[in-house]
């Protein structure tokens, strides 16, 4: 585990065509530190596995506006109307998943489990194409697990070591997709001695973790600032 001073060192393992995991419910809980360098970076042609795409013009809303993604796999695009734009002009395909489907799909890839069977969509669009089964009368339609090559996730502390601990609602997918990626990136809003977490708060545990950076912007009850101005406000986002 490695802390990177560099947000660009850190990204430096995200390459073009990659599957890449973003922790979020909207800009809450995103890494919106790591989503501005990913912006920064190179890489294109990227499948993005996040419950939505950010807002239009912040967040993922701008990797989405250079034309990086080539793939959506989430639960609630509605939220930025340049998702819909993008896939009616056959800039972006999207796999839409059911927002406890798309969670137990990351979770099943932390698990090493290649895919379960849910009655979730069972009869609707978003079963179409898919295998379906009937186990004790019921009828079941089954989803492959889902991992990345990067999973880029927001938490509150972290220790050198790499254990990681979040905060309030922050804790939504961030937990899930550190266990479901070859590579974990982890933005803090601090990194303490080992030692000072307690082990009852430790919610992702260093082995999974492969890198940190402190973030340089936060999402407040103001809208997004920079992190030297964070304690202005009531932070939402750690």
């Amino acid at each position: 585990m490695k802390v990177y001073d560099s947000v660009a060192d850190a990204l430096a393992c995200v390459q073009s065509d990659q599957t890449i995991m973003v922790g979020g419910f909207g800009l809450i809980g995103a890494p919106l530190t790591l989503i501005d360098g990913l912006i920064e970076q190179d890489a294109n042609g990227l499948t993005i596995i996040s419950n939505n795409l950010g807002e239009k013009g912040e967040g993922l809303g701008l990797l989405l506006q250079q034309k990086k993604v080539r793939k959506a796999i989430g639960s609630y695009f509605t939220s930025n109307r340049d998702v819909g734009d993008a896939y009616q002009a056959g800039e972006l395909e999207i796999q839409l998943l059911p927002q406890g489907t798309l969670a137990e799909s990351i979770r099943a890839g932390g698990a090493g489990i290649g895919g379960y069977y849910t009655k979730t969509a069972v009869g609707t669009d978003l079963a179409k194409g898919k295998e379906t089964k009937m186990i004790n009368g019921i009828e079941y339609v089954f989803e492959e697990a889902l991992r990345a090559d990067v999973a880029l996730i927001r938490a509150h502390k972290a220790d050198t070591l790499g254990n990681v601990v979040y905060y309030k609602t922050a804790r939504n997918f961030n937990p899930l997709m550190a266990t479901a990626a070859d590579h974990v990136i982890v933005e803090v809003d601090e990194i303490v001695e080992v030692g000072q977490l307690s082990a009852e708060e430790i919610v992702t545990p260093h082995l999974f973790v492969d890198g940190l950076v402190v973030a340089k912007k936060v999402l407040t009850k103001g809208g997004i600032v920079n992190h030297d101005k964070q304690r202005e406000y009531t932070n939402v986002n750690r």
